[in-house]
C-alpha cells in the first residue's frame, strides 16, 4: 500500500484508460463446477458492502484522478442480486469522479434464477448498457447436471427480454459435458444464435480441483471429442458472422467486450470486492493490486510473462510494439527464440513483423505455448 500511496496526483499517468471491475461474490447457490470465490447470498447487508466499495473507489480516484474510465464490469458471483439502486450508486460515483469515455461500456452478469418481472428494465435504468446472461445450457438435463437452479424456459424468457431491452448483450454457454457430442451440442448452438445476441462466451467444462465435481469424481469429456466440438463451434459461429476474437469468445462486428480486452491486451484495471484484483502501471512501475487497497510491485519480466499468457488468447495475438510500451522490454529479446522457431515450424504460432499469434491448432495449447516462450 505504501508504494501506491507514494504516488501523487501529478505523478499518475494523465491520459491512460482504466477499466473498473466490481465483484459481487454472492450467489443463491454454488454450482458444482465453479472454482471461483463465492459466498451464499444469506443475510447480506448490501448497504454496508456498497459503502465499502465506494470508499475503495475513492482511494483509487485520489490516486488516479485523471484517468479515463473506458469500462465498468459487474461480475460475480451473481451481481444481478444487487439492488439496482446500489448499482446506480456505483455507476454515479464513477461518472462523477472520473473522466468517462464517450463509448463507455457498463456490463453486468445476470443469472436467470435472479429474474423478476422488471429486472432488466431496472438494470438499464440504473446505467447498465451491456447485459451478459449466464445461460450455461439450453436444455433441462444439462442444466440439472451443471447444478443450475433455473430451467431452459426461464433462460429463453430472459434472453428474449435482454435483446428487447439492451442494444449490447451476451450469453454464456458451457460445452463438452461428459455426454456431449457435436450432434447433441448443435441444437443448443443453433438456438443461442437464433436470439440475435451480439456476443457469445462459450466455455469448455473443466473439472477443477476443489470443486464438487472433482470430489464426486466427475470426469471431463474425452480430449479428442472436446477438440472436435471446439473446432466445430468455431467454424459454425464464423458462418453465422461471429468473429472468434479470443479463445472462448465470439462477437458480431464491433461488439467484442471492451472490458475483457483490457485484460488480454495488458491495459490497466482495478478490482473492487472480495478476491478482486487489478493491474496498474504508475510511472513505469507495475503493480498487482488487490481489494481493498493493497499491492505488490511486479518486475518488468513478471509483467512480460503475463502479457504473453494473456495476449496469446486473442486471435489477433500480441502486438509487439504495445508489449514493449507496457512492460519496457523488447518482445524479441524477451521470448525464447529457439522455442519460438520450433513452435512456428509446428504451425502452432504465426509471426509477422508486428504480431505473434496462435495458429489454428495453437489455440488448443495456449498455456503450454506461453510457457515455452517464457523459458
Amino acid at each position: 500500500m505504501k508504494a501506491l500511496q507514494g504516488h501523487t496526483k501529478k505523478a499518475s499517468i494523465q491520459s491512460q484508460e482504466l477499466a473498473v471491475y466490481i465483484h459481487w461474490p454472492f450467489c443463491k447457490s454454488k454450482c458444482p463446477y465453479c472454482d471461483f470465490y463465492k459466498e451464499l447470498n444469506h443475510g447480506v447487508n448490501q448497504e454496508v458492502i456498497i459503502g465499502e466499495y465506494l470508499k475503495a473507489l475513492q482511494k483509487y480516484r485520489d490516486l488516479m484522478p485523471e484517468r479515463t474510465v473506458k469500462s465498468v464490469f459487474f461480475g460475480g458471483g451473481t451481481p444481478s442480486l444487487i439492488a439496482p439502486k446500489n448499482i446506480e450508486k456505483i455507476i454515479d460515483f464513477i461518472i462523477k469522479h472520473w473522466v468517462i469515455a464517450d463509448n463507455i461500456e457498463i456490463s453486468l452478469e445476470a443469472n436467470p434464477n435472479s429474474r423478476y418481472d422488471t429486472m432488466f428494465k431496472d438494470l438499464k435504468s440504473a446505467g447498465i448498457n451491456r447485459l451478459s446472461l449466464g445461460v450455461q445450457a439450453l436444455n433441462d438435463s444439462d442444466l440439472r447436471f451443471l447444478g443450475r437452479t433455473h430451467n431452459a424456459q426461464t433462460a429463453r424468457l430472459c434472453l428474449q427480454e435482454i435483446v428487447q431491452t439492451f442494444d449490447n448483450h451476451s450469453a454464456d454457454l458451457i460445452y463438452a459435458l461428459p455426454r456431449h457430442t457435436v450432434q447433441n451440442w448443435l441444437p443448443q448452438l443453433e438456438e443461442i444464435c437464433s436470439f440475435g445476441l451480439k456476443h457469445l462466451s462459450l466455455y469448455q467444462l473443466t473439472i477443477e480441483e476443489g470443486t464438487v465435481f472433482a470430489r464426486k469424481g466427475v470426469k471431463s469429456l474425452d480430449e479428442e471429442k472436446s477438440v472436435e466440438i471446439y473446432n466445430f463451434t468455431r467454424d459454425y459461429l464464423t458462418q453465422k458472422n461471429y468473429c472468434h476474437y479470443e479463445v472462448s469468445n465470439f462477437a458480431l462486428s464491433g461488439f467484442a467486450s471492451r472490458h475483457n480486452l483490457t485484460y488480454w491486451q495488458g491495459g490497466d484495471y482495478i478490482g473492487i470486492g472480495k478476491s478482486a484484483h487489478g493491474r496498474l502501471n504508475l510511472d513505469g512501475r507495475y503493480y498487482a493490486v488487490t481489494y481493498p487497497f493493497t499491492n505488490e510491485e511486479l518486475t518488468p519480466q513478471e509483467r512480460a510473462e503475463e502479457l504473453i499468457i494473456m495476449g496469446l488468447r486473442l486471435t489477433n495475438g500480441i502486438n509487439k510494439k504495445d508489449f514493449k510500451n507496457i512492460c519496457g522490454i523488447d518482445f524479441n529479446n524477451f521470448v525464447n527464440q529457439k522455442n519460438l522457431q520450433q513452435l512456428k515450424e509446428q504451425n502452432l504460432l504465426v509471426e509477422t513483423f508486428d504480431y505473434l499469434k496462435a495458429g489454428y491448432e495453437g489455440f488448443l495449447l495456449i498455456d503450454a505455448i506461453a510457457a515455452k516462450l517464457c523459458e
